[in-house]
């Protein structure tokens, strides 16, 4: 019987660094053993190994997906670790790093801990953890394991509990002392309680929710995030800008090529991408993110960003809620939607659309996350480094709907789309997960580990 963690790869169209060629490709004891453009030399034996032809699909790195909401500890009732890496998988994410708004927050290294040990039980792709910054705890902040830990997030708007960092005293020590990565979620929070105010008056609790791109406005987001660059450029910060949804924002970037030595990075989601403010009226809630899905010009010109290089990283920022708790009013109803089983098939329709190349969608969802948060040996498809690796069918279609939900909450926003390609096969360090809407293993990944940065 071949060793089922031994795999050779025949006939695909390998994307990787740029380039597209077809070959085969080797995994051995996890890694990438070998990558053959034109095909493996016949002398391999290849009794040791099981053979998978993937003629005709495109072979991609494992996506790496830098922002996501798995809700465990305390919201298990929306999503869990288990749940959401499965659809992540399903979905061709490899590797996820996890936002800290969860119950009780991860502000402290103790609870650091507690998220690592349980996605050592229940996570199938492999993970990292962000550390919750608040206006009092720069020393957790500060006794970060530069190795382990993919980066602090800073909460420049509204949150969850305490983690709005408003102290202007707390963010200058923080993007003075921290050495980490700082992952910023930037609205302005007085501009948006001044919206939300003069939005009440008018409406009560009963607030259409298209006034969500008026109430978290182009002011909002633009001065926030004016007030990151500046504070990251004061103190040579190493900042990475989540989810920008406004072209006010992309005219602050610039677009030097994207090197492990570059200090401001920047995000854009899925969403932000696809949907814009007419969409409420059929979506409504079901789009309801923080920062808010905007107009039809803003989405244009982060797909421009996205083609032109401003945009480093694209991802999901998934954070799913019930469907009940959807259907409250805009002033309770939760912002956040769920992603990542949709999100790899979204933009390659995108890209499709637009004219963005494949070997642009592979730099922005897998290479540029390993290089912006220096993730060890993962990201690209090289000799030596681990087999984390996605087959997508070009051919293929995939449908969102109730019967092919993996996601616990079980809806998406990407109802009522046909999104080209499809995922066949998913391995995650060299072990096949995922074939054609079966899980085949259920091992386990690993922590991300990152060079000192």
């Amino acid at each position: 019987m071949p060793n089922t963690h031994n795999y050779l790869l025949k006939n695909a169209n390998i994307i990787n660094e740029g380039n597209s060629l077809e070959g085969d490709l080797l995994i051995s004891e996890g890694k990438i053993a070998g990558i053959h453009p034109g095909g493996a030399p016949a002398e391999i034996a290849t009794s040791s190994f099981e053979v998978i032809d993937l003629e005709g699909m495109l072979l991609l790195p494992g996506v790496i997906d830098d922002q996501v909401h798995f809700r465990e500890p305390g919201l298990t009732h929306k999503a869990d670790i288990y749940t959401e890496s499965r659809a992540a998988v399903a979905g061709g994410i490899t590797s996820f790093m996890e936002m800290p708004n969860t119950i009780p927050q991860t502000t402290s290294q103790k609870q650091l801990e507690e998220k690592y040990r349980l996605a050592q039980e229940k996570s199938l792709a492999n993970y990292a953890f962000y550390l919750g910054a608040t206006n009092d705890n720069l020393d957790e902040l500060k006794a970060c394991d530069p190795s382990s830990v993919c980066g602090i997030k800073v909460f420049m708007g509204s949150s969850t509990g305490n983690m709005l960092v408003d102290s202007k005293g707390a963010l200058e020590a923080i993007f003075r002392e921290v050495k980490l990565p700082i992952a910023v979620h930037c609205e302005d929070e007085a501009t948006i309680q001044a919206n939300l105010a003069a939005a009440k008056k008018v409406y009560g609790d009963d607030i259409p929710m298209f006034m969500h791109a008026l109430i978290r406005s182009h002011e909002a987001c633009e001065t926030s995030s004016r007030l990151a660059i500046e504070l990251a450029l004061k103190h040579d910060a190493r900042l990475h800008l989540l989810h920008l949804s406004t072209r006010n924002e992309i005219r602050l970037l610039n677009n030097d090529q994207l090197t492990a030595n570059k200090r401001i990075t920047a995000e854009a989601c899925v969403h932000h991408l696809w949907f814009h403010i007419d969409d409420y009226a059929e979506k409504g809630a079901f789009i309801k993110w923080n920062p808010s899905i905007k107009y039809a010009a803003d989405r244009a010109a982060l797909i421009e960003a996205v083609r032109e290089g401003y945009i480093d990283v694209l991802a999901t920022d998934h954070a799913p809620h019930t469907q009940e708790e959807k259907k409250d009013p805009y002033t309770s109803c939760p912002s956040g939607a769920p992603m990542v089983q949709h999100a790899l098939p979204a933009m390659l329709t995108l890209a499709d659309k637009y004219d963005i190349s494949t070997e642009r969608i592979v730099e922005l969802m897998c290479h540029n996350p390993a290089i912006c948060f220096g993730i060890k040996n993962r990201g690209f498809i090289r000799e030596g480094y681990a087999a984390d690796l996605v087959a997508v069918d070009p051919k293929g279609r995939t449908i969102p709907d109730k019967d092919n939900m993996l996601y616990k909450c079980g809806w998406s926003p990407m109802e009522g789309y046909t999104l080209k390609t499809q995922v066949r096969y998913t391995f995650v360090n060299g072990k096949l997960v995922y074939h054609n809407g079966t899980f085949t293993a259920h091992d386990r990944g690993e922590a991300l580990k990152f060079e000192i940065r």
